[in-house]
């Protein structure tokens, strides 16, 4: 019996793309204040827990975004994890250029960061880390305080490039 021979080619950022759009994944929006007072803030779907003990999780930051700077800097932030009614706001936070402040939907986190209203999740979080990870950095959050939203409904999903909800 003969071995086959592969060839394995590098994927294209294309390909890469196409790849992860296969990854239904949860949908959460980051906020923080810059250094001028300024509420900042991104939707993200690369965002997980790293450790229980101490609590610690992860958000992925485009570099390219309009509050990079601010998240570059600052010692606090805090994660929303939304439900399907947030998807306007979801879109808004992704939106390059979009004043992402200035409509509601928005409350303030324990510690007094911008947050969203009604989120399934609220975590207020102190920065541990951040790391160049390409064309993002990686974020690691010590989280400082919790808040569960009052009702458990379904996440929103991010599954091929569309949000979802959950069957």
């Amino acid at each position: 019996m003969t071995e086959a021979t592969q060839t394995v080619r590098r994927a294209s950022s294309e390909d890469f793309r196409a790849a992860m759009a296969r990854f239904a994944a949860g949908v959460v929006v980051v906020t923080t204040l810059g250094g001028d007072g300024i509420p900042r803030g991104f939707t993200a779907s690369s965002f997980c827990s790293v450790s229980a003990h101490p609590p610690l999780i992860l958000v992925c930051l485009a570099n390219s975004a309009d509050s990079y700077t601010a998240f570059a800097s600052c010692d606090r932030f805090a994660v929303s994890v939304l439900s399907p009614e947030h998807q306007p706001l979801a879109q808004r936070f992704a939106t390059k250029g979009a004043d992402k402040f200035a409509s509601g939907g928005l409350s303030r986190t324990l510690g007094g960061l911008p947050a969203v209203a009604g989120a399934l999740v609220e975590l207020d979080c102190e920065t541990h880390a951040r790391h160049p990870a390409g064309d993002h950095t990686v974020l690691i959050g010590r989280v400082a305080a919790t808040r569960l939203g009052e009702n458990t409904r379904t996440p929103m999903v991010y599954y091929d490039r569309s949000f979802r909800l959950l069957a």
